[in-house]
Formats: structure tokens, C-alpha cells, sequence
């Protein structure tokens, strides 16, 4: 478990993991997520998910000239750990509630 955590075991990191998962694959959209994300923070976070092989950079077809972030079949494989989190959170945790809807594909 430790060695997980090394990886995954932050807020952050997980925040984002979870909004990739739910399609949200540039760096503004990473901003606008209701947590409040720093700038250097996140640059960071995508750096090291990269460099862990849970995300890839591709370029935007969206936004020409700008990158966009996708989950890799590794970093896809977290979903189920996401959901039970989220559905722990929700059962335990009073004043919880799902925040971020899936974005429409």
C-alpha cells in the first residue's frame, strides 16, 4: 500500500486522475475544477503523472498549439479505486455529496 500511496496518495494527484476520468483533458479545465488547484501545483501533478505512465500528453485537437492530458490504460485502471473513495466519502462522511458531473462525451 505504501508504494501506492508514493504515487497516487495525494489530493491533488487524485483530483485530477478523477477529472481525466471523467473527461476533462486540458490544463484550464483541470483549473476550473471545484477544488481550487494552484497553477504549480497542477504542473506538477501532470508531470509526475506522466512520468508514472498514468497520463499522456497529446496534442489539443480542441485548442490547436496547446497540449491535452489523457488517462493511459494504467491510469484508467484506477476507476474502481476512484468510485469506492467517492462512495466511501458519500456514506461516511456527513455533508458529502457528488460535486463534479461527467462531462458530456
Amino acid at each position: 500500500m505504501a508504494c501506492t500511496l508514493d504515487i497516487i496518495g495525494d489530493k491533488w494527484t487524485l483530483l485530477i486522475i478523477r477529472d481525466m476520468h471523467f473527461g476533462r483533458s486540458h490544463f484550464k479545465e483541470f483549473m476550473e475544477s471545484p477544488e481550487g488547484i494552484a497553477t504549480n501545483i497542477l504542473s506538477d501533478r501532470l508531470a509526475k503523472l506522466l512520468q508514472w505512465g498514468l497520463a499522456e500528453k497529446y496534442p489539443s485537437e480542441e485548442s490547436p498549439g496547446h497540449d491535452a492530458y489523457r488517462l493511459t490504460g494504467k491510469g484508467s485502471s484506477l476507476g474502481p479505486v476512484l468510485k469506492a473513495i467517492a462512495d466511501w466519502g458519500i456514506a461516511e462522511i456527513k455533508g458529502t455529496a457528488k460535486r463534479l458531473k461527467p462531462k458530456a462525451k
